[in-house]
């Protein structure tokens, strides 16, 4: 009898164990090939798993960050992490929005799918690269937003210092903070990354209750610059192979004229900086 018991407490713990792993915490203590994977994986359903409702995007997301943003009506906005093109959409759908949008993943499928969903919008470029080594200069974007994502990426410090690298001074940032306690060393409460940012040069940091799993979190760049606006990707992009030059359209690609690295377009638009190829 004892085991047989002991047998039964040894399965689930390792049912709990696969399940904490791979659904609770999607594979993020597993390495980020495995987090990509997953996504990958679930692409085609992850919108009808969130269920998303396009009013909803408006009211909560769109609006409030162009009321933030006012009385400036194109700011250039950086997506990180934009998975099937939420952010991007909403924006694009909002008539007041008349900025560009570069919106980046890791996962070639989830862009797939933005790229379906975006496809006849002209102001969104889609890149397949990394968000925690964004190939931007500093202060390139008026607003970074990322949603349900950094707690994902292999160093969540790392990359919030990523988002205000390429913030502007006086620019804006929205990010969302995960509640859950089963990500150890993963999240912050509240005040922990209210003190974060003001460390990392945000000033302004407001969050507020979002969705039952998740914070919104809202803050400003220390200091003051001109609005960036909607500037061209060739006016913005770097090499990310030797971060020397801004890249050039090309004929099916993007070249970087000091290395001669070339990132090809494929045939959903998607530029690919991810297997960047040097000549």
């Amino acid at each position: 009898m004892g085991g047989l018991v002991l047998a039964i407490l040894i399965t689930g713990s390792v049912v709990f164990l696969i399940w904490w792993l791979i659904f609770e915490t999607e594979g993020v203590y597993l390495g980020r090939r495995l987090v990509i994977w997953l996504y990958d994986v679930y692409a085609r359903r992850y919108d009808n798993i969130k269920q998303f409702e396009p009013t909803y995007e408006q009211y909560l997301l769109a609006r409030p960050l162009l009321s933030r943003v006012a009385p400036h009506r194109a700011p250039l906005v950086l997506d990180a992490a934009t998975g099937t093109g939420r952010m991007a959409l909403a924006l694009l759908d909002n008539p007041v929005f008349m900025g560009r949008i570069v919106a980046v993943d890791l996962s070639h499928k989830m862009l797939e799918q933005a790229a379906s969903k975006l496809k006849g919008y002209q102001r969104v470029d889609l890149l397949w690269c990394s968000v925690d080594e964004l190939p931007f200069d500093d202060g390139a974007f008026d607003v970074v937003t990322c949603l349900e994502a950094i707690e994902f990426t292999p160093s969540p410090e790392k990359t919030l210092r990523e988002f205000v690298r390429v913030l502007r001074p006086g620019g804006t940032l929205l990010i969302t903070n995960r509640l859950s306690k089963w990500m150890p060393g993963r999240l912050w409460d509240n005040e922990e990354l209210a003190t974060l940012l003001r460390d990392y040069g945000m000033g302004q940091v407001d969050i507020e209750l979002w969705q039952a799993d998740y914070n919104k979190v809202w803050a400003k760049k220390d200091g003051h610059s001109p609005i960036v606006g909607p500037r061209y990707l060739e006016e913005i992009l770097q090499c990310p192979s030797c971060k020397q030059a801004l890249m050039k359209k090309e004929a099916g690609g993007w070249q970087c004229p000091n290395c001669s690295g070339v990132a090809p377009i494929d045939q959903h638009g998607i530029i690919n900086l991810h297997h960047l190829k040097l000549k």
